[in-house]
């Protein structure tokens, strides 16, 4: 990397994997209340896939002239910050890059972000673990504020993908609201998925007071929810239509940088998972995207420039 350029990964006519390029962009300075900072880690999550896939460029959410930016959260140094900005250089952070239509992303060398969407990296915490948590953690946290605290004591949440990276934070985070919680999984998770705390299944039977549906299809739907109950899934292309009185919502992820510091303490206490399944270089993004798409993977593929 010199002094004027850095490297980044982006596709600019989607088409799968083979479509990722890493080009050289032109370094930017930070502004009034933004920081440049030394991307460390960024993970690969199911939405990356999907704009690589153009499944967004064909739903008329990205309409880039010259190249889409990849990625949503990462973990770094700071580099240098504008004016107004209390975050000296070498200082580690971790925060999220939100939206679909966009020319950055986190799959980068570097990068210029608002100050205030950053979290400082505990000490106890490394780099690589601590981009894990950004998106899946926020969304975790924000997909809890859309339940509310549980109703009334025993009130009982199923989360179905309670292995993935969102479905285990949430896992861990609802008994703080008063949820005595089950999580639904393959089999082969039982463990990681008790040792968060939770109860276990491997298929949705009716009759609970809320539903978190956290995978990429939300197959289980409403069935779950028991009449007047809650429901919260994460892809707003297949929310459900409301029916038997249950209050339906989708996630639509806020950054929120005072929030992800509590969340990285948690995760440098081990409240909070941060797994790794592999660690892999930029210019194999492409390589880690195919490995994903194949599913079943625990823990997250994460990408260092």
């Amino acid at each position: 990397m010199n002094h004027t350029t850095f490297r980044a990964a982006v596709v600019r006519v989607p088409s799968g994997p083979d479509s990722i390029e890493v080009i050289d962009l032109p370094v930017a300075e930070p502004g009034p209340g933004e920081v440049r900072v030394a991307v460390a880690a960024a993970p690969v999550n199911p939405t990356d896939l999907g704009v690589v896939g153009g499944f967004f460029h064909g739903m008329g959410m990205i309409n880039q002239p010259a190249h889409t930016g990849l990625g949503w959260d990462f973990a770094g140094t700071v580099m240098a910050a504008g004016p107004g900005v209390d975050l000296a250089p070498g200082t580690r952070v971790a925060g999220v890059v939100l939206g679909f239509d966009r020319d950055f992303g986190t799959y980068a060398e570097q990068l210029v972000v608002p100050a205030a969407d950053l979290a400082v990296v505990p000490d106890e915490l490394d780099l690589v673990a601590a981009a894990t948590l950004p998106l899946s953690g926020l969304s975790a946290a924000q997909i809890l504020d859309l339940l509310g605290d549980a109703p009334a004591a025993g009130s009982r949440l199923l989360v179905t993908g309670a292995a993935g990276a969102i479905g285990a934070n949430v896992v861990a985070l609802a008994p703080d609201r008063g949820w005595l919680v089950t999580g639904l999984a393959r089999a082969t998770d039982e463990a990681f998925v008790r040792g968060l705390g939770a109860d276990f299944r491997t298929a949705a039977e009716p009759g609970w007071d809320a539903v978190v549906d956290t995978t990429s299809q939300q197959v289980w739907g409403l069935s779950p929810v028991r009449d007047g109950g809650s429901f919260v899934g994460v892809r707003p292309n297949l929310t459900p239509a409301a029916e038997r009185g249950i209050t339906v919502h989708t996630l639509m992820v806020r950054s929120d940088g005072p929030r992800l510091g509590q969340l990285l303490a948690h995760a440098a206490s081990g409240r909070l998972p941060t797994r790794v399944h592999a660690v892999l270089p930029l210019t194999e993004a492409a390589t880690a995207h195919r490995a994903m798409a194949e599913s079943g993977t625990r823990g997250r593929y994460v990408l260092q420039p």
